[in-house]
């Protein structure tokens, strides 16, 4: 089968297709024939820890969709022939291992490259928003870089939820390709000078911020807190990973700062993750609530193509890979 591997360097990424056996599952694993699979830019960003030890190759892309074609011991609910998504590694290959528990079925009216756009990126929503955020309707999200994956599924996601939301982008067209997903305000900055405006809009400042930015706003993000909100900290696209913080903010405001991240979670974690993710967020896309959003679709050899794209900053929503099987 062919698979991508990739070398990151502290400044580059060099890409390469190996052919290499089909995998076979191990306890608890599905195999995949893998129809689509999404970038994620933190997997190519120097800093994000998601791409390995600089230096070493690795069998990259971290979701997908496919076709079940075998299944490992102790394995119940899935068999062959289903429809599944879910983070996996290595999914930028024709097959794929897919931990069970991070399996999720796709509903039967999805397209394969809608769904390979979703686990990741409203995983991550649904732990900001519901499972740390604790969002409820009523209240007032800020997103900082609204229009990169998880900025718009945040976006879908606290709409479904009935919150109103400020997404901030330096790009007055990607604001305006944001309003019909229900973007109530757009602000077109790319500077942390978006405080005063967030304050004048909400009347008292965001309940909620995710910030898929960096250090750079981090400072104004505070400032534009409200009582009791709660930050989600996300990226750093930006590469700043150092930031100044305003004790007297945190304290008089009773704010609450927390990141959202699956590096050093346990199986058993992101598996309760998933299992609520499947109960409260599935039936909204299931229902057509919430249509992930796919800025583009590239063919298999067109990897670097997509990675560019997506490292140019062009994309709204999600950049998907067509798998051979399915092109």
């Amino acid at each position: 089968m062919q698979s991508y591997w990739m070398l990151m360097t502290d400044t580059a990424a060099e890409l390469e297709v190996r052919d290499l056996p089909e995998p076979r599952p191990g306890p608890g694993q599905l195999l995949l024939c893998m129809h689509a699979a999404a970038l994620n830019r933190g997997e190519f960003v120097p800093g994000h820890g998601l791409h390995g030890k600089a230096g070493t190759w690795k069998a990259i892309g971290g979701e997908g969709a496919g076709e079940v074609t075998a299944v490992g011991d102790g394995v119940a609910g899935f068999g062959r022939g289903d429809r599944v998504m879910g983070r996996c590694a290595g999914a930028f290959a024709e097959y794929a291992l897919m931990e069970a528990t991070e399996a999720i079925a796709i509903p039967a009216t999805m397209s394969w490259e809608q769904a390979a756009g979703i686990p990741l990126t409203f995983l991550v929503a649904h732990d900001m928003l519901v499972l740390q955020g604790r969002l409820v309707a009523g209240e007032w999200l800020l997103i900082n870089g609204v229009s990169s994956g998880v900025g718009v599924a945040s976006l879908q996601l606290g709409k479904a939820l009935g919150a109103k939301v400020i997404g901030t982008s330096g790009s007055a067209d990607k604001l305006e390709r944001l309003a019909p997903l229900g973007l109530d305000v757009g602000l077109c900055t790319r500077g942390a000078d978006f405080a005063p405006q967030v304050l004048e809009v909400t009347g008292r400042g965001a309940d909620l911020v995710v910030n898929t930015v960096g250090g750079s706003v981090f400072a104004e993000e505070i400032r534009a807190l409200a009582f009791e909100g709660r930050l989600a900290m996300v990226g750093y696209v930006d590469g700043a990973l150092h930031a100044d913080l305003d004790l007297g903010a945190l304290h008089t405001k009773r704010l609450t700062l927390f990141g959202v991240s699956n590096k050093m979670r346990s199986k058993e974690q992101r598996a309760a993750g998933v299992r609520r993710f499947v109960a409260e967020v599935m039936p909204h896309i299931a229902a057509g609530r919430i249509t992930p959003q796919i800025d583009q679709v590239f063919d298999f050899p067109r990897l670097k193509e997509a990675k560019a794209r997506m490292e140019a900053g062009s994309h709204v929503g999600k950049i998907v890979l067509r798998m051979p099987v399915a092109a």
